[in-house]
């Protein structure tokens, strides 16, 4: 019999809480889907908020504050700290898509479903379009984007799997995201693939063993890291083999880096975090932005273009608020989308070329390492999604009179420690490759210039143009 169920410990204990509670966590679950329908379907029927309106007397700037002020930085605050504890026990999507798919049809995952570049790819077309219709402002997008959302995994749920998350597994507009950041949280369900063995054995001597239904479809007897487990704890215990334990934060992306990175991971963390995801934060604040819209407007009316300075853009393809003095021409959805596009291009093709040339100083080129060795840049990387999440969260604070002095020197520290782990992430990345500290040393060099071209999406945004 192994000790992980004879001597849990504290953090095992709270696993197999977790294991013998389901049905309070469902529960929870349903408490959240409640609070969430309430959030997206109330606001969008209500009218939008006055100069007068507060976030303690009007539902929709609260809705907005709890949504991007709130949810939504903490929840990826929450990946680094607990692993994907949100997506097994808390969100809505997945609870749902569960429930879908238990009442649903039952049919065969499709092999187009299975593509990996899906992660990628939702991600950006979301983040793009959120941008396209300004998500964060208005609460008809909010039902647009995250209510389509939540329809499209109740409607995957009918139609695949059985009592399974397919929409999670594949779908998700955040799983790429979510999988990344888990990587660095301090602890996750452990196989133990000795204990697990001798289960088999026990097995054919007569003790029955109950099969486990892991709804993001984890193969459970070789499940390794955290990245792809939602911790919903319903597998602790299972053949005495499964524990919650404790870990080095730099174990998943160290150790097992060179077997999880792919060329996806790649992309959604150069193109995608470090791109396109600046590119939708930077454009409300660019200096550069306002020069080039202005440089196209003047050519199109000199030219007798005047058609794409039209406002007559329907509000769910770009904003259409009249009432609030926010109307996108053709011109404006243009440019924001060329701006996110033409952001993540620059930023994601110079981060590729110094990783590239970090992985050269390690020896001949491999895409293997230099995948791994591209990971170490996942805490600068969530780390700048957080600030630039947090940016409406001081908005709205910001219009409450609430004193925000402390804002830059918090921003200071966040993007310091996600610099110093990215690199020390790095460092123990390169010692997988080579022990001469000379070599390493040249690695280091490339890779601490990809985190000054990190940092300097941030002074722009922060404190370059905010300067001006």
């Amino acid at each position: 019999m192994s000790t992980v169920m004879t001597r849990p410990g504290r953090l095992a204990a709270a696993g197999q809480w977790m294991q013998r509670h389901g049905s309070a966590i469902r529960g929870i679950q349903w408490v959240v889907v409640t609070v969430y329908a309430l959030l997206i379907l109330v606001p969008a029927v209500m009218p939008l908020p006055d100069d007068s309106a507060h976030l303690w007397n009007n539902l929709t700037l609260a809705a907005q504050f709890v949504f991007w002020g709130i949810w939504w930085p903490f929840v990826l605050l929450s990946m680094v700290m607990l692993g994907r504890v949100w997506c097994g026990v808390l969100c809505p999507e997945g609870a749902l898509a569960e429930f879908a798919s238990k009442h649903g049809r039952g049919k065969a995952i499709p092999h187009w479903m299975r593509w990996g570049g899906w992660p990628f790819v939702a991600f950006g077309i979301t983040t793009i379009y959120g941008q396209m219709v300004s998500v964060y402002q208005y609460p008809k997008a909010v039902l647009l984007v995250l209510g389509g959302s939540t329809l499209a995994a109740i409607v995957i749920g009918l139609l695949y799997g059985r009592e399974k998350r397919v929409w999670c597994k594949y779908l998700c507009p955040v799983n790429g995201v979510f999988s990344l950041l888990a990587r660095l949280a301090p602890f996750h369900y452990k196989v133990d693939e000795d204990a697990w063995r001798r289960s088999y054995k026990n097995g054919e001597h007569g003790h029955r063993v109950i099969p486990i239904n892991c709804a993001p479809l984890v193969p459970l007897r070789n499940m390794k890291g955290a990245s792809d487990c939602h911790m919903c704890g319903r597998c602790s215990g299972h053949r005495d083999a499964i524990a919650l334990t404790w870990r080095a934060p730099s174990s998943e992306v160290v150790q097992l880096g060179d077997k999880q990175a792919n060329v996806w991971d790649t992309a959604l963390i150069l193109y995608g975090l470090l791109g396109i995801a600046i590119g939708a934060f930077h454009w409300t604040a660019s200096r550069w932005f306002v020069d080039l819209k202005m440089f196209f407007a003047t050519w199109l009316v000199e030219h007798d273009i005047t058609w794409p300075l039209d406002t007559n853009a329907p509000w769910f393809l770009f904003t259409h608020y009249p009432e609030q003095n926010d109307v996108f021409s053709w011109l404006d959805g243009t440019m924001v989308i060329g701006y996110i596009l033409a952001t993540a291009l620059v930023y994601g093709t110079a981060l590729l070329v110094l990783m590239t040339g970090a992985t050269r100083m390690l020896g001949r080129f491999s895409a293997v390492r230099l995948h791994h060795l591209t990971q170490g840049l996942i805490p600068i990387a969530g780390a700048g999604v957080f600030l630039g999440l947090s940016a409406t969260t001081l908005s709205l604070l910001r219009a409450e009179h609430v004193p925000l002095w402390w804002a830059s020197d918090l921003r200071i520290a966040i993007l310091a420690i996600a610099n110093l782990w990215s690199a020390w992430l790095a460092w123990l990345v390169t010692r997988r490759y080579s022990e001469r500290f000379v070599q390493r040393g040249l690695t280091m060099l490339w890779f601490a210039a990809a985190l000054a071209v990190v940092d300097s999406a941030w002074w722009l945004m922060f404190w370059g143009w905010a300067s001006k």
